[in-house]
């Protein structure tokens, strides 16, 4: 296998188009079917499905390509590396989160690896869930994620960076706004604005669990994939719903956060996942940096 057939691979991968993976790699299109056609005969087994009017991954050329990635990537590491002085960290990482949850963590990551290596390039992905960051990690389109934890057996790495109390949010005009807290069942009239279900979602996960456990489901009316706009949607007066406290200094004008009352108090609890197996240079630097700055909660 040469890296030119791997070039040649993702160029396509990504256009699903051999004239426009031509005309982006400076060569006929001839010439790249052909090398398309040694890699396929490389490997074993074809990588697209060819027809006249598409071109398509198959499940084979899927697999293949966060490896071909990766292959890409660690090759420019090594040409930077071999211009680099000793010592000097460089790469690429590329990290996942939520969204508004992550408003007090991810930026501390982030500007201590800026600042201590200036030389890796930051790749930020928002409004992943639990869930598919577990399938990326796993598939090796992903570095590092914040996850909700505990996650489900897997052979991901993962360590607890922050434990947040569950609250309820109201319209500032609901009659419980004024409130010091209020307990749970209070709201199993309410409308909730929720994000999806079934999504893998570790927010909406642990509220289900908490309204479940206080004696009723949620009746949700609006499902958004994006916590913060919830809130937008809560302060518009369109229902109620459950946050950790650490997206209660973020609220918008018409929000109002009230603390949940009782013994049986709900936790999100925020961590960080990573896949040992993952052969990422600049992944251990990454570690050291986020075990200094988001250290583990005992």
């Amino acid at each position: 296998m040469e890296i030119r057939w791997l070039e040649a691979f993702v160029a396509v991968a990504e256009e699903l188009h051999f004239g426009r993976a031509a005309s982006r790699l400076h060569m006929a299109q001839s010439p790249l079917s052909q090398t398309i056609r040694k890699l396929e005969k490389d490997i074993g087994v074809p990588l697209f499905d060819r027809s006249t009017r598409s071109v398509s991954l198959t499940a084979s050329g899927r697999s293949l390509l966060p490896h071909a990635y990766r292959a890409l990537e660690e090759l420019e590491v090594a040409r930077q590396a071999a211009h680099a002085s000793v010592g000097t960290v460089y790469g690429h990482l590329t990290v996942s989160f939520t969204g508004a949850i992550n408003h007090r963590t991810l930026p501390r990551l982030t500007r201590a690896l800026r600042r201590q290596y200036p030389d890796v390039v930051l790749s930020l992905q928002g409004r992943v869930v639990t869930g598919d960051a577990v399938a990326q990690l796993q598939q090796g389109t992903l570095d590092l994620a914040f996850v909700g934890l505990p996650l489900d057996p897997s052979p991901l790495a993962s360590r607890l960076i922050a434990r947040e109390a569950l609250g309820a949010v109201v319209p500032v005009d609901h009659p419980l706004a004024q409130r010091a807290t209020l307990d749970l069942a209070e709201l199993r009239d309410e409308d909730f604005i929720m994000m999806p279900s079934g999504g893998g979602s570790d927010l909406e996960r642990t509220a289900t669990a908490a309204c479940v456990a206080a004696g009723f489901r949620p009746r949700v009316v609006q499902t958004i994939g994006d916590p913060f706009m919830i809130l937008t949607f809560v302060a518009a007066g369109m229902g109620v719903s459950l946050v950790s406290e650490g997206m209660s200094d973020i609220l918008p004008h018409g929000a109002v956060y009230v603390p949940l009352s009782g013994a049986a108090q709900p936790y999100l609890r925020h961590g960080l996942a990573w896949a040992p197996s993952n052969p990422s240079r600049v992944l251990p630097h990454a570690l050291e940096v986020a075990e200094r700055v988001l250290p583990t909660v005992g």
